[in-house]
């Protein structure tokens, strides 16, 4: 890992954990409201569900959280209900923030952090919002740029739209 400067890189954790604040905030809009039935709903082609999508995001913050500590691990969840799987999501999403808040040392740098597990799981959320309208419960559109989006807020409760369309 390249050397960086303690203000550099404490910059990048603050940058980061904005970054989980508006992933929480744009997959709170796609997790939000879905029917039941939207975990299981199938293109017919061979990409994953969105409950197997959502489950796969969970497990990217379980491992970002395993990576950040040094001890990287990987596991392949079985998908919940949908309600089960949100909740999981949002937890493991706090978990990762809860330490990024912390003093605790980062094994990596917040750019390889992001580059992996975060990254796609902004990918992934993209995924959920065109499964939605493709099943047809389709979300508002939204102006992201005026969102209320403040690290540290990861959870499913998030600041109402400011600006749908």
């Amino acid at each position: 890992m390249a050397t960086t400067s303690s203000s550099a890189a404490g910059s990048s954790r603050q940058l980061l954990r904005h970054t989980l604040a508006t992933l929480a905030y744009r997959a709170g809009k796609t997790v939000r409201d879905a029917p039941d039935s939207f975990a299981t709903f199938s293109t017919g082609e061979k990409g994953r569900t969105p409950g197997h999508i959502l489950a796969h995001m969970g497990d990217l913050f379980d491992w970002a959280l395993s990576i950040a500590k040094g001890k990287q691990e990987w596991h392949d969840s079985t998908p919940q209900s949908w309600p089960r799987e949100a909740e999981r999501f949002f937890k493991t999403l706090q978990a990762f923030d809860d330490y990024l808040a912390s003093d605790a040392p980062l094994a990596v740098s917040p750019e390889k952090l992001f580059q992996g597990p975060v990254a796609d799981a902004l990918t992934h959320t993209g995924q959920l919002a065109i499964l939605r309208r493709m099943a047809g419960c389709p979300m508002r559109g939204e102006n992201y740029f005026r969102a209320e989006i403040v690290a540290g807020r990861v959870g499913q409760d998030q600041s109402a739209p400011v600006r749908e369309f």
